[in-house]
């Protein structure tokens, strides 16, 4: 059994993005180069990591598990082919600041590595709402922010994205709608909806939700994922919410569906945030170059975007 990093690297495109064209796009590359290399990597691993629907594409049980193995390959090849002969000369004290999504489910993983990279590094991590965090970088009481940059506002504030993280909809198993070709906001507003609240997750629904005739008929406000997630388990309602904080199982032990939508919902993008010409230290720098190497190329294939 072998696969290739090129593999890897188009699979994990398609499980971001959800569509072929747009992973495509992304890569620069022809629709069919992408077809065929997960094709390719579901026929070394003998199981089916995508399921094509009309609206998109979907990652299978197998496909979840495997995500996050590529990631690590990813990563690792990445750290090998990526390391200056002076990392470990880098020293300093970096003040991050994270709201409570990235803290809870992008952060920790990269600080680990990070440490690894620049052991004289010591960060010091605080969370905060996403006001607390710009006003704090622009004060400079925060070095940098690794936050929600598609809610950030301040215009005194440099920031780049790493990373989207697409949103589906949430359905408990065997619901009705896994059965529909296509699903809109529309077939979204008959259902009972539960809202989570946290790091402006409402507010963010609510302004899609603008942009058409329909509005959800929100049964729960609540600021707790795994409120969210027991209850749409337990056929209380659906969601939307992103696949970072995804997982196919509530705390009761019961299955949770997503489904792309037919209409048009931003992803969550997620990246650095830092007041706009200050000076970066060496630690500022190290932890910067640490995000535009994972996710750019060779091995990633992704692009930074950055707004001054």
């Amino acid at each position: 059994m072998s696969f290739s990093i090129r593999q890897l690297k188009y699979f994990t495109a398609v499980a971001e993005l959800g569509r072929i064209s747009q992973a495509a796009v992304q890569l620069n590359i022809s629709q069919s180069a992408v077809t065929t290399a997960v094709r390719e990597l579901e026929d070394t691993l003998n199981q089916q990591l995508i399921a094509r629907h009309s609206h998109g594409v979907e990652l299978t049980d197998a496909g979840r598990r495997f995500l996050s193995h590529a990631y690590n390959v990813l990563a690792a090849v990445d750290d090998a082919l990526r390391m200056p002969d002076n990392e470990a000369t880098v020293e300093g004290t970096l003040t991050l600041a994270a709201s409570y999504t990235v803290l809870g489910y992008f952060l920790p993983h990269h600080l680990q590595r990070f440490a690894q990279r620049h052991p004289k590094v010591e960060v010091k991590v605080h969370e905060v709402v996403r006001e607390g965090i710009e006003e704090g970088l622009v004060t400079e009481r925060y070095d940098m922010g690794v936050l929600l940059t598609s809610n950030a506002v301040l215009h005194e504030l440099t920031l780049e994205t790493f990373f989207g993280s697409q949103r589906r909809l949430w359905v408990p198993a065997k619901h009705p709608m896994l059965e529909k070709a296509d699903v809109t906001l529309a077939d979204i507003a008959a259902e009972p909806y539960i809202m989570l609240t946290v790091d402006e997750a409402a507010a963010t629904t609510l302004k899609y939700w603008s942009s058409t005739p329909y509005l959800p008929s929100i049964r729960l406000r609540t600021s707790s994922v795994e409120a969210v997630r027991s209850m749409v388990a337990n056929g209380q309602g659906v969601t939307i919410l992103s696949d970072m904080v995804y997982r196919p199982w509530s705390l009761e032990g019961k299955r949770i569906e997503t489904i792309n939508l037919k209409d048009s919902v931003p992803s969550m993008n997620i990246g650095l945030g830092w007041k706009h010409g200050r000076d970066h230290s060496p630690a500022m720098q190290a932890f910067r170059d640490y995000f535009r190497q994972l996710f750019l190329d060779p091995i990633s294939g992704r692009a930074v975007k950055a707004r001054p």
